[in-house]
């Protein structure tokens, strides 16, 4: 693809989402079958990743086998409970309401010094203490919803919205999800929103990160693939953005592996026993 200077080239993001959807929807069917479950949980926030979540997964596995929870606090915006409701409706999941508020506030009460980006998060954890312990009550797999500009900027409360085991979204950028709802019929009113985690009020995801997803999608996969800071300034993006950018990735590595484990025998668990993908159950 030819990559012309001076301007934003978000064309290097394009996907076939028919092809991608397919993919997906067989990736679903598949790690759940490896782990030996047929159906699935989906927290559903409001926003376009967890409603593309939801879509793909009632396709995969059909409406009746996936489980939707709406897990708002009493700081919760309106609107995406309202949205939650109407993602539910549009892809035939029935959706069940757990009020996180008493959860929250019990700790809140107890911890007169809570601040509230801290409580943002212990809301986040209280949504996935909720979706493991629905995970349990109807045999149904956790489905994490984070997407892969998310994952890169560690922008996610840790040990809680990446605790899911099986994530068919990782590997999308967030302007790629975006082309993907679009692709699989998400309401317009859940698409086009101002992305927001919605744990503080009026709180914005491109506020908090102080660069707008679809040109830090960009620069991310031009990074991520060796082009030099000069090439990407070329394509139309402020050093202050690369910059940004670079740093947001290095500094959060440790958000996305597992706990660090000091090695003192020959078969460690992940390095040399059943590393990922080398075994699989068989019947």
């Amino acid at each position: 693809m030819k990559i012309v200077r001076g301007a934003p080239n978000h064309e290097v993001l394009d996907l076939n989402y028919p092809l991608v959807a397919a993919a997906l929807e067989r990736f679903i069917r598949e790690e759940l079958a490896q782990r030996g479950y047929a159906k699935a949980v989906v927290a559903v926030s409001g926003g376009v990743d967890s409603a593309v979540t939801l879509a793909l997964a009632a396709r995969a596995l059909g409406p009746e086998n996936v489980h939707a929870l709406s897990l708002p606090h009493r700081d919760s915006s309106p609107e995406s409970v309202a949205h939650a409701r109407l993602a539910a409706e549009r892809f035939g999941v029935a959706l069940e309401t757990v009020d996180i508020t008493p959860m929250v506030e019990g700790y809140a009460q107890q911890t007169p010094d809570l601040t509230p980006r801290r409580k943002g998060n212990v809301m986040a954890r209280a949504r996935m203490i909720v979706t493991f312990d629905k995970s349990e009550q109807y045999r149904a797999l956790p489905l994490g919803t984070g997407n892969k500009t998310e994952r890169l900027f560690g922008y996610f409360t840790w040990h809680a919205d990446d605790s899911p085991p099986v994530n068919p979204l990782g590997d999308l950028y967030k302007t790629q999800v975006w082309g993907l709802a679009e692709h699989l019929g998400v309401p317009q009113e859940i698409v086009h929103k101002a992305p927001t985690a919605d744990l503080e009020p009026g709180q914005t995801d491109e506020a908090d990160l102080g660069v707008r997803y679809r040109r830090a999608d960009v620069i991310l996969e031009h990074y991520l693939k060796g082009y030099p800071d000069a090439y990407i300034v070329g394509l139309g993006y402020t050093p202050e953005e690369v910059a940004l950018v670079k740093r947001r990735v290095n500094r959060t590595h440790y958000k996305r592996h597992l706990p660090a484990v000091a090695l003192i025998s020959s078969t460690a668990i992940g390095e040399f026993y059943l590393r990922p993908l080398d075994f699989r159950l068989e019947d």
